[in-house]
């Protein structure tokens, strides 16, 4: 019997502008993405073109409002485009992941004039951002973060260094969290800094194993001044606006691990269909097909996971313990799912002539961004369980 090779995945879009979108995002993906990813993951070079492609495109601020140059699209369609993305390269998809997360501030807490002042061309792809939240010193635990935020006549002088920070030395802009006022979560506000603010410099990008052409720095605050009309929400809001902003790049993070398994999956899959042993194709032997159909099974169990939080981020509705639990799982999943790709290819798959040892690494960070999945444990138990007792 034939055997038929990888197929375009089955989405469930609710309106026909959401499948020409997704229609688009996929030829821009095979297009202008993929047959350049390999290579520049391996130089570490940074495809800022490509967002200035994917802002052209209308697709760098999908989940904002038209009125100001989004797409006022529904999470459950944006991720679904970060998911194209991603399976052609991490690098991409994530970078859109991170640039909508620095957005949320002034889209969702900005006034109407920091609004109408710096979303067009935040969203239109004008300007790329970044997000500062990490520290060396506060990673897991955001709320002891030490980068201070003074306010003297009217401006604020920002002191401090953020970790792990992507984008680090090639934004355009940060949104940054600095603390303002006692220890603690309630004295942290939060800030959009411009990148050509003096005193602000990055660091050399971190030696990663994956996603390499991604840049990850330090980013060094000496005196940045900025004015109040920066402030983002009102003084020592800048937690809460941090956490409601996790919860939606949680989403975007575990959109981005199935577009990496569904990548994975699919190299997997056209190489066992066409490579022979014993006179068969490695896909006819039943145990390597147990493992195709393993990985296809979690790939669909996390897409349709992300997809329900997103639903109920759409409708108005808490979506946090969802948003914790697709993170967990798509992450978890996107690991296995890779590791397997390798196990399936053999000696080949370790190879750096096929993708899928770079979908394994690229996999392992995205059980550690926005959060760890050891986090993630916490978040759902404790909205399961209520909150630990304290000794």
């Amino acid at each position: 019997m034939p055997h038929n090779g990888p197929q375009p995945v089955d989405r469930h879009l609710p309106t026909e502008e959401a499948r020409d979108l997704l229609a688009l995002t996929r030829e821009l993906a095979q297009r202008e993405i993929l047959p350049r990813a390999a290579e520049e993951e391996d130089t570490g070079h940074f495809p800022r073109d490509t967002f200035a492609l994917i802002g052209e495109a209308g697709l760098l601020g999908l989940p904002y409002p038209e009125e100001y140059g989004g797409g006022g699209q529904p999470y459950e369609v944006y991720l679904q485009v970060l998911e194209e993305l991603a399976a052609a390269r991490l690098t991409v998809g994530l970078g859109v992941s991170v640039h909508t997360l620095a957005c949320h501030a002034v889209a969702h807490f900005g006034t109407k004039e920091q609004r109408a002042e710096h979303l067009p061309a935040m969203l239109g792809g004008a300007l790329l951002g970044a997000y500062c939240l990490s520290e060396p010193a506060a990673g897991s635990d955001a709320a002891s973060l030490n980068t201070r935020a003074v306010l003297k006549d009217g401006d604020w002088t920002i002191d401090g260094t953020k970790a792990w920070i992507t984008h680090g030395g090639v934004a355009d802009f940060y949104t940054v969290l600095a603390r303002s006022g006692a220890e603690g979560p309630r004295g942290i506000t939060a800030f959009l800094v411009p990148a050509d603010s003096p005193g602000l410099t990055a660091a050399q990008p971190e030696r990663k194993m994956g996603m390499k052409g991604s840049p990850t720095a330090q980013v060094h605050f000496d005196g940045v001044t900025v004015p109040d009309s920066r402030r983002v929400g009102e003084e020592g809001q800048g937690f809460s606006i941090a956490l409601s902003a996790l919860d939606s790049g949680r989403l975007g993070i575990a959109a981005c691990a199935v577009g990496v398994a569904q990548g994975a999956l699919d190299e997997a899959l056209a190489y066992t269909l066409a490579r022979k042993q014993f006179g068969r194709p490695l896909v006819d032997f039943q145990g390597l097909r147990f493992m195709l159909a393993d990985m296809a099974t979690k790939i669909e169990a996390g897409r349709a996971l992300y997809l329900a939080a997103a639903r109920l981020r759409d409708a108005g509705r808490d979506f946090s313990r969802q948003a914790a639990m697709a993170k967990l799982f798509c992450t978890d999943a996107a690991m296995q799912v890779t590791t397997d790709a390798v196990q399936l290819l053999g000696g080949y798959g370790y190879t750096v002539d096929f993708p899928v040892e770079r979908y394994m690494r690229e996999a392992k960070v995205l059980q550690i961004v926005e959060g760890t999945n050891q986090i993630q444990r916490m978040v759902i138990a404790r909205h399961l369980a209520g909150p630990e007792s304290k000794p």
